[in-house]
């Protein structure tokens, strides 16, 4: 059996506002967005040309949870820590990304990879992204 990674799955307060931000700042498209009958559950499976998604996930009912601001705090509870994405030039994506309305989590910097290169920020609703350059 052959498995892959498909997506990952993104609990955000507003829909349009995190859709639109994720699909100008990541050059994601939005497919139609969905219902699940019976719940007040909806969302939009945002897709990358390269072939990564990130679904978006809405809930009215839904609170607030606890929302690490930095890596190393989000590793010290179970669950979802972050999403990663690998690009050619961490500063400048680092810098784009505050720009878009990102706030700064860690600046960029050496790994723990050798070789590689990191940096994280926030996306305007507190989840992180690890930005990497493995070179």
């Amino acid at each position: 059996m052959t498995t892959r990674f498909d997506h990952v799955g993104v609990s955000v307060p507003d829909l349009a506002a995190a859709t639109a931000w994720y699909c100008a700042t990541l050059g994601l498209s939005a497919a139609p967005p969905f219902a699940v009958p019976g719940t007040d559950l909806s969302g939009v499976m945002l897709l990358h040309p390269s072939g990564y998604r990130i679904e978006l996930l809405h809930r009215p009912s839904a609170r607030p949870g606890a929302a690490a601001p930095t890596a190393l705090e989000a590793a010290g509870t179970h669950g979802y820590g972050h999403i990663c994405l690998c690009v050619p030039d961490v500063d400048a994506e680092f810098a784009r990304l505050v720009a878009a309305g990102a706030a700064q989590s860690m600046p960029p910097c050496a790994s723990p990879r050798p070789g590689a290169r990191m940096a994280f920020v926030a996306d305007p609703f507190g989840n992180l992204i690890e930005l990497l350059d493995r070179a």
